[in-house]
């Protein structure tokens, strides 16, 4: 079955940088289960997804604009230290959420002076090309219901290791 819209998928992957450094693996969780065509995964990996069958091992690199995006460098703010939870560690990389006008604003402390503080509200992997390596383990046609919230349901709608290739090997 090939990977198409409203359809349910289930993928291994390991996601490296430019530099071959590992950001983020499927090893050892299991696989990453979505619906496809509902824009749970980033543009260009969902892209590079289309059409691929069960069972099929591929690599696929996603520029920034297909990812996370390019870094913003108005994103990057200074802030009195005081609006500061008291409570948070200031070592720089650490994620803080900080009260917007239209709710939580999710940063990144980059560094803490004695006063202020300068927070990166770009994701971490903006700017950054990436480089997947992927194993489609299953693919099946998404449920009603599923499709309705644009997501599986756990618990409910899975993959049946026991019918499917799924072995949890690489």
């Amino acid at each position: 079955m090939k990977i198409e819209k409203d359809r349910a998928v289930y993928i291994e992957f390991t996601l490296t940088d430019d530099a071959g450094e590992l950001l983020d693996t499927t090893e050892g969780a299991g696989p990453l289960a979505y619906i496809h065509g509902h824009g749970n995964l980033i543009p260009g990996l969902e892209t590079a997804l289309e059409g691929r069958e069960e069972g099929e091992r591929f690599s696929t690199v996603v520029p920034p604009g297909e990812g996370y995006g390019e870094r913003v460098a108005e994103a990057v703010i200074e802030v009195p230290r005081d609006r500061l939870d008291p409570d948070t560690p200031l070592e720089p990389g650490t994620p803080l959420q900080v009260q917007g006008p239209e709710g939580m604003i999710d940063f990144t402390l980059v560094e803490a002076g004695e006063d202020t503080a300068v927070l990166d509200g770009n994701h971490p992997l903006a700017g950054v090309e990436l480089h997947f390596d992927v194993r489609v383990v299953a693919v099946r046609e998404a449920h009603a219901d599923e499709i309705k919230h644009g997501r599986l349901h756990p618990g409910g709608h899975h993959l049946m290791v026991e019918d499917s290739s799924y072995t949890g090997e690489s």
